[in-house]
């Protein structure tokens, strides 16, 4: 008997405990396949959804021929299980599990707005996708948006990822960069004989410290960069002079960069240091929040709250790079994310599904 005759997702079910059954469902990265296939078949009961699948991907689209798509969309794997599975309901409303902050509350919200709004205002697109807590290369978006992009066109995304249901906007960039430094072997008694090349990473520390973090308004929402050192290596022995230091530096950029305007700066801010080798390790764009757009501002008025930007990089970004502005909203609480303790506010599941649900039926 196949898991998903086993444990099929019950989408009647309100968010929270839909959210309960699907933390009972592990999915840690590269082991989504179960999980896929019992989405696809709850997906494929609704009569209303056109159902694609590619991998471990599900693309569920109403063709309605609304004015409007709004694309909904959420990854269905987490990290690591850490003796977190199943979940378990405190007595306070308290749901805790692995997946319940990131992102399966946030997996809920989509699949009970696919079950309860066959008739939405806008024509809706839910993308449940793998591999987005691995490998960059690895991630479902990625892979969808390469090889079928005519499934992911939309005028406007929600990443049901955890923001309390506060609408975070777009998301900042993020580059990291080795910075190697050469130098000469020699006996630590003798170090005249030898350059130290950790020595050498002090004027970088020294400029890393001084640095005054930039906070510039996009789109109505203030960004905040950082730029710091991630990690230093270098050395051999404790007897040897070493010749070779490398500083990880990461700089978390405002939106209103460009990956190549980024990359010139981090350059230029060095171009003073004395550096062998600067490489590029690992390079993703930002998102402009994108709130000016018309259904963005709808979200907005219908959500209520005050607009925040997103600290940190999500798959917001994809979203963008194809055109199509996003927003992060989901019951989750991102300060959770990847605990051992990760949980959800069972109301904040609820909260999240009306509130989309009221957008969609105004």
């Amino acid at each position: 008997m196949s898991e998903t005759s086993q444990h099929p997702l019950d989408l009647t079910l309100d968010a929270a405990k839909l959210t309960a059954q699907l933390v009972d469902f592990p999915s840690p990265s590269g082991e989504e396949k179960p999980l896929a296939d019992a989405v696809e078949s709850a997906l494929r009961a609704l009569p209303h959804l056109t159902v694609d699948r590619y991998g471990n991907n599900i693309v569920a689209r109403t063709n309605l021929g609304r004015g409007e798509r709004v694309i909904l969309a959420g990854h269905i794997d987490t990290v690591p299980i850490a003796d977190n599975v199943p979940s378990r309901l405190d007595e306070d409303g308290v749901l805790w599990g692995c997946g319940t902050c990131d992102m399966k509350s946030g997996v809920a919200v989509q699949l009970r707005i696919a079950q309860t709004v066959p008739e939405p205002n806008r024509d809706l697109t839910f993308v449940f996708y793998d591999n987005e807590e691995v490998a960059a290369e690895l991630n479902g978006l990625r892979h969808v948006s390469e090889a079928h992009p005519d499934w992911l066109a939309g005028d406007f995304a929600i990443l049901l990822e955890g923001t309390n249901n506060d609408i975070e906007g777009g998301c900042q960039g993020t580059l990291r960069v080795f910075l190697k430094l050469k130098g000469e072997r020699a006996h630590s008694a003798r170090a005249w004989m030898g350059d130290n090349a950790i020595h050498k990473a002090a004027p970088i520390l020294a400029r890393l410290a001084a640095y005054e973090p930039r906070k510039p308004v996009v789109d109505g929402l203030e960004f905040h960069e950082g730029l710091n050192a991630v990690r230093i290596e270098g050395g051999h022995a404790n007897n040897v002079i070493p010749d070779d230091c490398t500083v990880v530096v990461n700089f978390r950029y405002a939106p209103d960069r460009s990956m190549e305007e980024a990359e010139a700066f981090v350059r230029d801010f060095f171009a003073d240091c004395e550096i062998d080798e600067f490489i590029v390790d690992d390079h993703t764009g930002g998102a402009r929040p994108g709130l000016t757009h018309p259904a963005a501002a709808a979200f907005v008025a219908a959500v209520g709250g005050v607009p925040k930007p997103k600290y940190g990089w999500t798959d917001v970004s994809r979203f963008s790079a194809i055109g199509v502005p996003a927003v992060n909203f989901g019951p989750g609480e991102p300060l959770l994310a990847h605990k051992v303790d990760e949980r959800v506010h069972t109301s904040r599941c609820i909260e999240g599904e009306e509130k989309l649900r009221a957008w969609l039926t105004a």
